[in-house]
């Protein structure tokens, strides 16, 4: 910003005394000021630079970790492929426009109010001049910078929208495959991106639009500037070299602001981007995930106290109503009942998935959300009838979420009394084979029997088997029945087998007949069929041949 206050004095030199110090100096002078202006830039880009490194990272793990702390109910309201895209796509604008249009907005902010210092010295009314007509340059890209940020917001949930659609139909592919319906996922994808595409054209028309009104109005002000300045010339006001200076402080200074409102809409979009970030940043569960029990000495004394539970997106179906019973240290407890009876609910709320919205879950006589939320799990262990495993190694899947590396000698351990050690053991890299995305790899049975081992593995007081056992062979299943009925280690554990297969549940110590969200009947097996109620004609129904 000194070349122009130097050119001005150099064409002083020019038209007046023409003396070669005075030019010589100024020269020298010009030379000082840019090398040392480029080491400064050099260095203020590079500590710049290296601090955006450690913010993007910053910004994407909190984002994520913000996410892993909301409720379970939270992930049933908002689809994955919106969280996904707000943990992505969204924090990647944010991140770029920090890295690049702050960046740039802060230098060209800075640049103009220096400027304008410089144009003061030069000329106050040709100053003037220029800051009344800045409305010209600013009212109008400010209402269009408007514009811009609703369509940016509504481009980035029409993103959000596309994207569930991709992320459904990937993840389900057997399920499209099977009813050949790759046609239509094609086109349900198309029609989203159709839309999207609508957006992105009208946002790029208010983008050109505002770029447009802003270049017009700066070239009238430079022409106006011009002829007023040459005006104050003639007249003996301001000489000559600093009418120079003034024009190229004015056109450097134009410039910087046309580039302001030119970043402007990008620093809109930033924000639309950025609203939905901190949405997830400042929100805050709407149940405690953590607690603070952990007791050294744990019995596993389960007890439901006319419990009521709704889904958070459906908090008008009460899927559990009154529900009331024990699970006592050392017994098979087996909860069967027809399909939407409650059965896998007790599960999620056993794991502290969900909270009851009526009566008290008890675990050793305190309420199971005051417990630690590490420590809980450690105690308490869930396999599914469709368990989730990760993209890593049997090793790694097995040893998952504990705070401590076991050892190989545990690993297997655990696989041989989940029957997982045969078939692992048959693949080339053994316990170190990847099973794939989701375990993709692996057949149902085997991604049963390691998510067994899985939970094995902590040495669980509380044991919940949601009919983990369907898919599995024959030998497998008469591997957990010893497991359950006659391991050592069953005196101190805690089992509660939710199951539709009876040879399992005629064993266990005590059997729940759910009914509508509420136990119907319970007792062993022998005294429900001698009862003749619902359970006697489930275990007739199902072992009825078929017609």
């Amino acid at each position: 910003m000194a070349i122009p206050f130097f050119t001005g004095r150099i064409t002083d030199w020019i038209l007046q005394d023409k003396t070669v110090p005075s030019f010589t100096r100024n020269i020298w002078l010009m030379s000082i000021l840019t090398i040392a202006s480029t080491a400064l830039e050099f260095a203020s880009d590079g500590i710049y630079n290296i601090t955006m490194g450690h913010m993007h990272g910053r910004v994407h793990r909190e984002v994520f970790r913000a996410v892993l702390r909301q409720e379970t109910g939270f992930f049933l309201k908002n689809p994955a492929g919106s969280i996904t895209s707000r943990v992505t796509e969204d924090t990647a604008n944010v991140c770029e426009s920090i890295s690049d249009t702050l960046s740039l907005l802060l230098w060209y902010l800075g640049r103009a109010l220096c400027l304008l210092v410089f144009m003061f010295w030069g000329s106050p009314y040709l100053t003037l001049v220029t800051l009344i007509n800045l409305p010209l340059l600013f009212l109008l890209p400010k209402k269009l910078g408007k514009v811009h940020q609703s369509l940016a917001v509504k481009v980035q949930e029409s993103l959000a929208k596309s994207t569930q659609v991709a992320l459904e139909a990937l993840s389900a592919m057997p399920t499209v495959r099977s009813f050949a319906n790759e046609e239509g996922e094609a086109q349900k994808f198309r029609q989203k991106l159709e839309e999207m595409k609508t957006l992105n054209k009208k946002e790029a028309l208010a983008y050109v639009a505002e770029v447009w009104t802003t270049s017009v109005s700066g070239m009238l002000l430079k022409v106006g500037i011009l002829y007023l300045g040459g005006q104050l010339v003639i007249r003996g006001t301001v000489s000559s070299g600093n009418l120079v200076s003034f024009v190229l402080y004015q056109l450097q200074f134009t410039q910087a602001v046309q580039v302001l409102l030119s970043l402007y809409p990008s620093m809109q979009k930033a924000v639309g981007s950025s609203e939905k970030i901190f949405e997830y940043l400042d929100r805050t569960p709407c149940s405690p995930l953590s607690g603070s029990l952990a007791p050294l000495n744990m019995k596993g004394l389960v007890e439901f106290q006319d419990v009521s539970f709704a889904y958070p997106n459906q908090p008008k179906v009460q899927v559990l109503q009154g529900l009331t019973f024990t699970l006592h240290p050392g017994t098979v407890t087996a909860l069967v009942g027809p399909n939407g009876s409650g059965k896998s609910t007790v599960a999620a709320l056993l794991q502290n998935l969900y909270q009851p919205t009526g009566g008290q879950l008890l675990l050793d006589g305190q309420c199971l959300v005051q417990y630690d939320h590490h420590y809980l799990h450690t105690q308490v262990a869930a396999v599914g009838q469709e368990p989730l495993l990760f993209g890593r190694s049997f090793r790694e899947n097995i040893a998952y979420g504990l705070n401590r590396t076991p050892t190989m000698e545990e690993i297997t351990a655990v696989a041989v009394e989940s029957g997982a050690h045969d078939f692992i053991s048959g693949f080339p890299q053994g316990y170190d084979t990847e099973v794939g995305e989701t375990g993709n790899q692996l057949s149902g049975g085997q991604r049963q029997a390691v998510a067994l081992a899985r939970a094995l593995i902590r040495k669980p007081l509380l044991l919940i088997l949601d009919d983990a056992t369907s898919a599995l062979d024959a030998g497998n299943q008469l591997r957990v029945q010893r497991l359950l009925y006659e391991s050592p280690k069953r005196a101190s554990r805690t089992v509660l087998l939710i199951t539709q297969q009876l040879s399992l549940a005629e064993q266990a110590h005590h059997i729940l007949f759910l009914r509508e969200g509420s136990v119907g009947e319970q007792g062993t097996h022998l005294q429900l069929m001698k009862r003749g109620g619902c359970y006697r004609a489930m275990v007739e129904a199902l072992a009825a041949p078929a017609d």
